[in-house]
Order: structure tokens, then sequence, then C-alpha cells
């Protein structure tokens, strides 16, 4: 007796609900967010929602960009499977018809697969590099263009650092960083002892202001090079517990005042993170 195939079924409207208008689903499922049914899963629904929800906090930084520049250049650094980068070109860059995605990514396998996934999709100004941050072929990537914003969505521990290095170095016209894990301050902070180790001298709490230490002298930092900084949730913590957000436009070139409370700050607190390494 022959066995009847399962009859297909429809996405589940609130599967569709979760997608933007015009948001390519052929896309969304080349890279695993939809099911080749359409459908979402619990895991997947977090990730899209991440992304959206990046997207839309960018969208006013991007207006501006692309109000001020004819060709706006989009460099996502530790872009991993290119989730923000090949949905930012699908929401703003490819309805916008100008402007550029270029993808740095230190895992090959991966950059090539997300190029890959951008040819298929007829992304034909989005290019993407298998290098690390800090690095000539990432440099290369971008070449002589000033870069118009620079992203980072949960590069790990001081990748995140090295971002910012690299739109620095740059002269990013704006920086979105969504830091993942943050360990370098926990470790230095492990064998400091003295009347304030009472707010580290546990693990958890030392991770804890380990983080909220990192990212206070990472905006100081973008402060004093003449960024005009705000630190926000990034998404609800039922989608991530990685969920601060430091989005940073530059308004001038320098900012003593910052400068001068991060020297103050840095004078009280027993650590020295590299990316203080930027400052000389």
């Amino acid at each position: 007796m022959s066995r009847r195939r399962p009859a297909k079924t429809a996405p589940a409207e609130d599967d569709v609900a979760d997608l933007w208008s015009g948001q390519s689903r052929d896309l969304l499922k080349a890279l695993h967010i939809l099911t080749p049914e359409g459908r979402l899963n619990q895991d997947s629904r977090r990730k899209l929602k991440q992304v959206q929800h990046l997207v839309q906090l960018l969208k006013p930084t991007l207006d501006r960009l692309y109000e001020a520049e004819p060709d706006p250049l989009i460099v996502d650094l530790g872009a991993g499977k290119s989730y923000l980068g090949l949905i930012l070109y699908d929401l703003v860059i490819g309805p916008a018809k100008r402007g550029t995605l270029a993808a740095v990514e230190l895992r090959a396998d991966l950059a090539k697969t997300a190029g890959e996934i951008a040819g298929a999709s007829g992304f034909d100004r989005a290019r993407f590099a298998a290098a690390p941050i800090l690095s000539p072929e990432a440099d290369a990537a971008v070449g002589d263009r000033r870069i118009s914003l620079v992203t980072a969505l949960h590069a790990c521990d001081t990748a995140t650092d090295d971002a910012i290095r690299f739109a620095l170095k740059h002269d990013a016209a704006a920086i979105a960083l969504v830091p993942c894990c943050q360990a370098e301050a926990a470790r230095l902070l492990e064998n400091v002892h003295g009347p304030m180790e009472q707010l580290w001298r546990h693990p958890i709490q030392r991770r804890a202001f380990g983080a909220h230490l990192t990212n206070t002298i990472r905006a100081l930092l973008l402060e004093a090079h003449g960024y005009k900084v705000r630190l926000t949730e990034f998404t609800g913590f039922e989608h991530t517990q990685k969920n601060e957000l430091i989005l940073a436009e530059r308004v001038q070139r320098s900012n003593p005042q910052a400068r001068a409370q991060l020297d103050r700050l840095l004078a009280e607190m027993p650590v020295k993170l590299g990316v203080l390494d930027q400052l000389a």
C-alpha cells in the first residue's frame, strides 16, 4: 500500500506577521531563519526579532547618512553568518538603489556562504572578506572610502574593541555596537584587591561589573573622539541577554571634556583595557 505524503501546510499567520513588508522570504530561507515551508521556530524568531529591532534602531541614523552621502558604505565587522548585513541590504541598501555593504568575518566558510547568498539574492553591491577585523585584508575591503556606518552585532569579548579601533582608523561617520561576552575586564579584576573589591568579589558580580565598566569606557572613548553616544536597550531580554546597544555618531573632531572624564574614571579603576590603546 502506498503512503500518502503529508500535505504541505501554509505558514501560520503569526509567522507571516513577524516579517516586514517587502522582506525577502527567499533570503530568510537561505539564512535558515525561515524553514523551506516559510515557518519560524522559537530560535529563529529570536534571531529575526533581534536583527529587525536593530535595523529599526539604526533607521534614523541611516536616513541621515543617506541624506548626506551619495553612496553610503556600511561595514559589518565580526559578521558571522551575515544575518545583519544581508537583512540590512534587503531592507535598506537594496530599496535605496545605492550604498554598499562590506562584511568582514574571520571564518572563511561563513564569509563564502554569505557571499553565495548575496549573489543568489542579486545583492551586487555587497562584498565579503574572510579576515581578522584588524588586518590589511579588512582594510582592503573598505579601500580608500570613508565608512558611513560600522556595525558589530555580538562580536565577542575584545572583538568589539577591534571594531572600535577599525571605525576610528577609518573615520566612520557612525558606529553601532552590540557587545557580546566581555571577559577582559573580569579577568583583570579577578586579582585586584582593595576597598572597592566588594563590587566584584563574587564571579557573577565580576562579570556584570566588568561588562558595565567596559561599555562605560567604550562610550567615553568614543565621546573623546568626537562622537555623540547613546547607550540603550537593544531588545527584550526574552530575545537575548546581550542587550546593550552603543550607538555613536560623529559630531566633532574631539571632545576634551569627555577625555578628561575618561582619565578621571581610569584613575579610580584598577584596570586598563585593550581598547584604550586607541588613545595613544
